[in-house]
């Protein structure tokens, strides 16, 4: 009997060629499927949520495969746990709905972009591999007025890749937000999609606020111009992390637990 297995993984992304499989190359999808295979012992086909490019790490990246396999969710767990890399950790496996999709289900994402906004290097903290490094300070009320403008559901052209053409360029950002914990700014982009390299095409146009290169105003009118050309340079991969996936929460409950009747809860 098939059952859809949810992996939900954290990986370092520094080593990697980005999730998305690629012929000779070390990517996060394939170094799972091929632990999944070693298990499961039939080939599978890993569908992710989301394709992180090179270097763009995961706290919540999310996946699932197609298995025939009768082991519990817990040792399979620990079967493919055990044949990974050092820089790849399953946070969570389980049994999930027949009609789950981690592609196609997702409500929402969250992406943190993470800035080291001092003269020191960001080593003294071991904090290299994951946060872009600014040796000037950064004005972070500013970068806060700017990106409020990218909240809405608009074309966001100006912030895809360049070449990038998606029959709709439309997305919708829920949030984004931006703190600051100590010398570190931490921008927060909430989406129901995005667009090839928008959160770091968004990124560096917030930096170029912070530095005082535009007023905040600017952004909307980057935006209304639908030019790739008009907006910051795009932020380097290593300061990007995907947090976490939102799903309908019957999505992600197991077919045992609906066949007895067991309440599916109200959030997940």
């Amino acid at each position: 009997m098939e059952r859809v297995i949810y992996l939900l993984v954290a990986y370092d992304g520094t080593d990697f060629h980005g999730w998305q499989l690629q012929p000779e190359m070390r990517t996060v999808q394939g170094v799972i499927e091929q632990a999944v295979r070693r298990v499961v012992r039939h080939q599978v086909d890993l569908i992710g949520s989301g394709r992180t490019d090179a270097g763009v790490h995961a706290a919540g990246h999310v996946s699932h495969f197609i298995t025939t396999c009768e082991l519990e969710p817990g040792k399979m767990k620990h079967a493919i746990g055990a044949r990974l890399p050092k820089d790849v950790s399953i946070v969570e496996l389980r049994e999930v709905h027949p009609e789950f999709d981690a592609r196609r289900s997702a409500i929402s994402k969250l992406y943190r972009y993470r800035i080291y906004a001092a003269p020191g290097r960001p080593v003294e903290r071991t904090l290299q591999r994951y946060t872009y490094h600014i040796w000037e300070p950064l004005d972070y009320h500013r970068m806060r007025a700017a990106a409020r403008h990218f909240i809405g559901e608009m074309d966001f052209s100006a912030m895809a890749a360049t070449g990038h053409d998606r029959e709709s360029m439309v997305r919708r950002i829920l949030q984004c937000d931006i703190e600051r914990h100590l010398d570190e700014i931490r921008i927060e982009v909430e989406g129901t999609g995005f667009l090839y390299k928008q959160v770091r095409n968004m990124v560096g146009t917030l930096l170029s606020v912070g530095r005082g290169q535009w007023e905040p105003d600017r952004v909307a009118d980057i935006l209304e111009s639908r030019t790739r050309a008009n907006a910051g340079a795009t932020a380097p991969a290593r300061g990007l992390c995907m947090q976490w996936v939102r799903y309908p929460p019957h999505l992600l409950v197991s077919p045992n637990r609906i066949e007895t009747g067991e309440v599916i809860p109200a959030t997940q």
